[in-house]
């Protein structure tokens, strides 16, 4: 059985606790322990293990791990060879893409990239600045900056290319955004090798699902409520479902139950509207997961 379990690869740092929380939400409970880099989890067929996210592709790409999620970020600064099995889109802070800005002084001269010009950019993702620089018709001299990279400009560096959420870490420090580099999401990455597997191939792709369900059910949330059969058209002309509203009989003939799922950003607007169109007794609830 140990010579069959998936080594799959965690980030460590900032995405640490968002990735936590996911796994818990898709059923997967994992605990750190006093080796803090191979926490234990609540399934037998998968071996976790802690890294920082910049190395994870690479050692997917060499079988160390069969599989891992990362950044599509680092995937591409480490030029790793690995399978993109699916998009996880999460951050530490929201649900969204990240961006890698270019980003420079506020009062400075230096307004878009053709400014660069025999300029000094300080960035993590050497590759994907030089890259875009090329790109650009720009040259430049790249350095890789071991962090507190919002603090090199002006004195250790004319600018340069952060990944940043909000921008407020930019802002604080003075930092205007001149252009979006990239957008990057995190990703789940497979060794080649280990996916040409079939009995790893369908554990990962049972981990994948249960993952991306978790997600798609931190967005919606399920409503249920009561409704008079002589008011239900009113209420499912505005009542949006993944497929359509479940519509269940009552003791009372007069009144049916309805039950759907919907965007929980909607939530504030339509249980309102549902009222004033003479549904009662509404439920709202939270769901784990929700599998398409």
């Amino acid at each position: 059985m140990t010579a069959r379990k998936i080594k799959l690869g965690l980030p460590k740092g900032s995405l640490e606790e968002s990735t936590f929380k996911l796994f818990e939400k898709a059923g997967f409970k994992i605990q750190k322990t006093s080796r803090s880099y191979f926490p234990t989890i609540n399934d037998e067929e998968i071996e976790p293990m802690m890294m920082r996210a910049q190395e994870i592709a690479r050692y997917v790409e060499q079988g160390v791990l069969d599989c891992g999620l990362t950044g599509w970020d680092w995937v591409l600064e480490n030029n790793a060879k690995v399978v993109d099995v699916a998009d996880l889109i999460y951050s530490k802070a929201s649900m969204r893409p990240v961006r890698w800005v270019l980003a420079a002084p506020e009062d400075g001269k230096i307004k878009s990239v053709k400014d660069l010009e025999g300029k000094r950019i300080a960035t993590e993702v050497v590759n994907i600045a030089k890259k875009y620089l090329k790109d650009n018709g720009v040259r430049a001299e790249v350095e890789f900056s071991w962090g507190a990279t919002e603090a090199k400009p002006p004195l250790l560096a004319d600018a340069i290319i952060e990944v940043t959420e909000t921008g407020s870490s930019l802002r604080a420090n003075k930092l205007k955004i001149l252009d979006t580099v990239m957008e990057s999401n995190t990703k789940f990455i497979a060794n080649r090798e280990a996916w040409a597997d079939r009995h790893k191939r369908e554990k990962m792709e049972e981990i994948v699902l249960l993952l991306k369900g978790a997600l798609l059910g931190a967005e919606k949330v399920g409503l249920k409520m009561n409704v008079p059969c002589k008011n239900l058209e009113g209420v499912l002309s505005i009542l949006p479902a993944l497929n359509k509203p479940t519509i269940s009989s009552l003791s009372d003939t007069e009144w049916v139950a309805v039950e759907t799922v919907i965007d929980e950003k909607m939530v504030r607007k339509i249980i309102p509207d549902l009222k004033r169109r003479g549904a009662q007794g509404i439920i709202e609830y939270g769901l784990n997961k929700i599998i398409p």
